[in-house]
């Protein structure tokens, strides 16, 4: 299984992938020179994506609630009818 891939120590570890000087100068120059309008688009864009997947979730967990309710329910009713017989 000899990979020739960097291993997750080698990339994330201390002197890994991204570590160098020249890295982070890039990213900074990147990120000054694009303005501010991008990172404000960015932060909308997330902000949209977070209160949908919000009111999804929360969507979802009623759903859940009223499934496992009506599922408790009819365990008893069955355990009921048994028992009564």
């Amino acid at each position: 299984m000899g990979s020739k891939a960097p291993s997750w120590a080698d990339q994330w570890g201390t002197g890994g992938f991204g570590v160098d000087e020249e890295d982070d100068k890039l990213v900074t120059k990147n990120a000054s020179s694009s303005g501010g309008n991008k990172i404000t688009e960015v932060k909308a864009a997330a902000s949209a994506g977070f209160d949908k997947a919000k009111s999804a979730a929360a969507v979802g967990a009623q759903k859940v609630k009223a499934g496992t309710s009506a599922g408790i329910k009819w365990v008893k009713k069955q355990y009921q009818k048994k028992g009564s017989s």
